[in-house]
């Protein structure tokens, strides 16, 4: 059973960079794709990135595209989320997420991450 724990939200001002962070409990030998979702209350869940680990290629929503790095650190079992020129639309709870198939619909993802809050204003 694969574990999840993001690290690393906070409030930040506009423009602003914060690094999520994820632990995973057990490596999965690459076979979970990996991502980064945030949802607002009212709002469907975004995957903003995903990756998978042995091959870490990471593809991005079109919101963040240029602002974002999605990155895992394979020795240490952790996935990273660099943000930067942050903009209050990026207020969101941010989730980690792992999944055998990075096509399925995201709420369909198997894994997740208690999620950690960010705030941009």
């Amino acid at each position: 059973h694969v574990q999840l724990v993001e690290s690393g939200g906070g409030s930040v001002q506009v423009g602003g960079s914060l690094t999520l962070s994820c632990a995973v409990s057990e490596y999965t030998d690459g076979a979970h794709c990996m991502a980064w979702v945030r949802q607002v209350p009212g709002k469907e869940r975004e995957k903003v990135g995903h990756v998978w680990p042995l091959n870490p290629r990471p593809s991005y929503s079109e919101t963040v595209m240029g602002r974002f790095t999605n990155d895992v650190d394979i020795s240490n079992y952790t996935m990273f989320l660099r943000m930067k020129g942050l903009n209050p639309g990026d207020t969101a709870t941010y989730y980690c997420a792992a999944d055998p198939y990075c096509s399925n619909p995201v709420n369909k993802w198997r894994y997740w991450g208690q999620g950690t809050q960010v705030t941009v204003s």
